[in-house]
């Protein structure tokens, strides 16, 4: 499910994108007029004869004219939701019919307007389902324009129609050699065309007066007038035909339907069973497509909001995080100078765990070191029981788990402050005195260290070291002044042992164990807070199926945590505090946002191909301008070079979307109630010590060599 769920997803919004601009002209959309042509090939009587052209049947096209005081009002290019309710209005003020010369888009959008001009007695005719001129396109084409047309039709009204009118005709002595064969044949797929022999040229919008005068016939001449209830703005069409329907009614026309004023049989034919079904199918797979796309665009206004939010937010408080832990005389407290155990769970490091012990032995804060052997196979404690290093135990245990293995190390560990870290990391000599310095302010229950990726000149690489800086520390930076930090990095942290002992130690029930400490302390009533200058060097995933597992870990666990941490939105005091601050922000930012920032991407393929290309690269470049600017002045608080941000716009292209499925899948496996385990990433052992003393300074403590069993 896990991996259907999302192929699925994925392909139904591309169906739905895809129908979307199906109907809006955006896909096989052609726009081409021809220009007039000869008349060689078209008869006299057709081209001298009346706009209705009966080309059915194998005897001669015939022309048909509208008898006297008769007039035959047509709308073409509708329905709109704006003017044909209000046209449909005054004709039902006076009385009037007319017919309706539809597209088969607006039809599937608006049916509710189709069934009701089919209700109120009006005539309705195919105008094409996207409205291209017929002349340029094949018999298949035109084939597929009606039967789209008609599909439409059938959907929203339940009907079938022989009217047609071309897109793009006039009067029938505008008829030339390029579109008569197009007569014919539609003809011969056994429909009448009406053309139009008064025009109110309403689409130019000349005034009232002028409407009404062009379409007001001479003498008492029957007519088909050509108005338009779509395509801009009708209000003079809608104020004429309060003038203009009373004004001949008064001279004795009568307002009818082209089939009412021919005396011939209605031009509906009612469809049932399985015709019936498959329009109705169609209008409703057009009505999901428009309404998903809206929800669509406003959730795109929602990421935009909040993506803009979460940047001023995060520019502006990172900014007075550096600048009140940068300030001169900046102390958390008194100087933290006393010994601290530091804690590495281990389970099959062998290709790192000498350099994470050497690195250590670099610190210049006194430190004990606990290796604990979570049942590793490939002799990583032997590794450094062989080292025979002051100071560093190594405890044994069953495979039981990186939690279990921390809970084993703070059973086994001395000291009152506990630094944890991973077995693929490396510490710089400061970090673990860097690290320890908040717990000068006794309210410190937690510190979270600058976790940095060391393996960073490989691509992906590259793009992990981006997100570490800009997504993670400034993220940290922020939430360290909100009060919510939600995370300690599990490659770079320290507790206060007492806050661990009233929180119940390192939980087993979620996959994300940091998180869920971390969120415990707040409900707790412990401060967390970020140590910048903390720094760990961790061995990043360096392939995209590692990367993955990662991932996908990290968000599910994520989500078990704040749902295991729930009751804290409605409790009092710390909790309540964390609840329904840390809780929301963290929900919205790290669980919601992402899930619907793919929109910006979906938008933009959508953009690039069927919209406005040039305003969707625009609007694409705008965003990521905003990205890289906070990417820089992140960098520029973490000391980076900013090289690396090279690769900042293929990450937004490829690594943003790996991200996305890891978050989708995360979602599916928390509501189908999936299971996931842990799952051991492979190691290179990359990332080295830096500066590669092997020896510990500081420490006055006895040195202990014993493994502990």
């Amino acid at each position: 499910m896990r991996y259907l769920l999302p192929l699925l997803f994925l392909v139904a919004l591309f169906a739905m994108l895809m129908l979307r601009g199906y109907v809006h002209n955006e896909i096989l959309a052609d726009h081409r007029i021809r220009p007039d042509a000869s008349t060689d090939t078209v008869p006299e009587r057709i081209l001298d004869g009346g706009p209705v052209i009966d080309a059915r049947g194998p005897g001669k096209p015939t022309s048909l004219d509208i008898p006297k005081h008769k007039l035959v009002l047509t709308f073409d290019d509708g329905p709109d939701p704006t003017w044909t309710p209000k046209v449909l209005d005054q004709l039902k003020k006076y009385h009037a019919h007319g017919v309706f010369f539809v597209t088969g888009a607006n039809a599937a959008r608006y049916p509710d307007l189709i069934k009701r001009m089919v209700d109120e007695g009006h005539e309705v005719g195919l105008h094409t389902f996207n409205h291209p001129d017929l002349s340029y396109q094949s018999h298949a084409r035109i084939d597929w324009e009606l039967a789209q047309n008609q599909l439409a039709l059938e959907g929203a009204a339940g009907i079938r129609t022989s009217l047609f009118r071309p897109p793009y005709s006039s009067f029938a002595d505008a008829i030339d050699d390029q579109n008569w064969p197009v007569i014919k044949y539609v003809g011969s797929r056994g429909y009448i065309t009406a053309l139009d022999s008064t025009d109110s040229e309403d689409w130019q919008r000349p005034g009232i007066k002028t409407i009404i005068k062009n379409a007001t016939p001479k003498h008492g001449k029957g007519a088909i007038v050509l108005m338009h209830d779509s395509g801009g703005d009708r209000s003079q069409t809608v104020a004429a035909l309060d003038t203009f329907l009373p004004g001949l009614q008064g001279k004795g026309y009568a307002f009818v339907n082209l089939t009412e004023a021919l005396n011939a049989p209605s031009a509906h034919t009612p469809v049932t069973g399985m015709d019936l079904w498959k329009g109705k199918a169609f209008v409703f797979a057009v009505q999901v497509s428009e309404h998903t796309t809206d929800v669509l665009v406003g959730g795109l206004a929602v990421i935009g909001v909040l993506v803009f939010a979460r940047f001023g937010l995060m520019l502006i408080l990172s900014f007075l995080h550096a600048r009140k832990v940068r300030a001169r005389g900046f102390r958390w407290g008194p100087e933290v100078t006393e010994p601290v155990s530091v804690i590495v769970p281990a389970y099959n490091e062998r290709e790192c765990i000498a350099n994470t012990v050497r690195s250590l032995m670099a610190s210049d804060h006194p430190i004990e070191v606990i290796v604990v052997d979570d049942g590793s196979t490939d002799g990583t404690a032997d590794i450094v029981e062989a080292m025979w290093l002051p100071n560093v135990r190594v405890v044994r245990q069953v495979n039981g788990g990186k939690p279990s293995a921390l809970n084993n190390g703070i059973r086994n560990a001395r000291y009152d402050i506990v630094v944890m870290m991973d077995g693929d990391t490396v510490f710089e000599p400061s970090t673990v005195r860097e690290l320890v310095q908040p717990f000068g302010d006794p309210r410190v229950g937690a510190v979270a260290g600058n976790a940095k990726v060391g393996n960073r000149d490989s691509l992906i690489g590259a793009w992990q070291h981006i997100e570490y800086v800009m997504g993670f520390n400034l993220d940290r930076r922020m939430y360290d002044v909100l009060g919510c930090m939600p995370t300690i990095p599990g490659a770079v942290g320290a507790f206060r042992r007492t806050a661990l002992e009233r929180v119940g130690g390192i939980s087993e029930d979620t996959l994300a164990e940091d998180t869920d400490v971390t969120m415990a302390m707040h409900r707790d009533g412990w401060r967390v807070v970020y140590a910048e200058n903390a720094r760990a060097w961790t061995e990043a995933p360096e392939s995209v199926q590692q990367l993955w597992s990662q991932r996908y870990r990290w968000s599910y666990g994520t989500m078990q945590a704040i749902w295991k941490h729930r009751r804290a939105v409605f409790e009092r005091g710390p909790s309540g505090r964390f609840g329904r601050v840390g809780l929301p922000l963290v929900s919205l930012f790290m669980v919601l946002a992402p899930l619907l920032a793919p929109l910006i991407d979906v938008f933009l393929l959508y953009g690039l191909v069927f919209g406005p290309t040039q305003k969707t690269v625009v609007a694409w470049l705008g965003v990521l301008v905003i990205q890289l600017v906070c990417a820089a002045y992140a960098f520029r608080l973490d000391r980076e070079r900013l090289t690396h941000l090279v690769s900042l716009p293929l990450q937004q292209v490829l690594y943003r979307q790996l991200m996305y499925v890891v978050l989708l899948q995360s979602w599916i496996t928390a509501l189908t109630g999936g299971r996931l385990r842990w799952q051991k990433l492979r190691r290179t052992g990359v990332v080295e010590a830096p500066g590669g003393i092997p020896t510990q300074r500081g420490s006055k403590e006895n040195v202990d060599r014993r493994p502990v069993a």
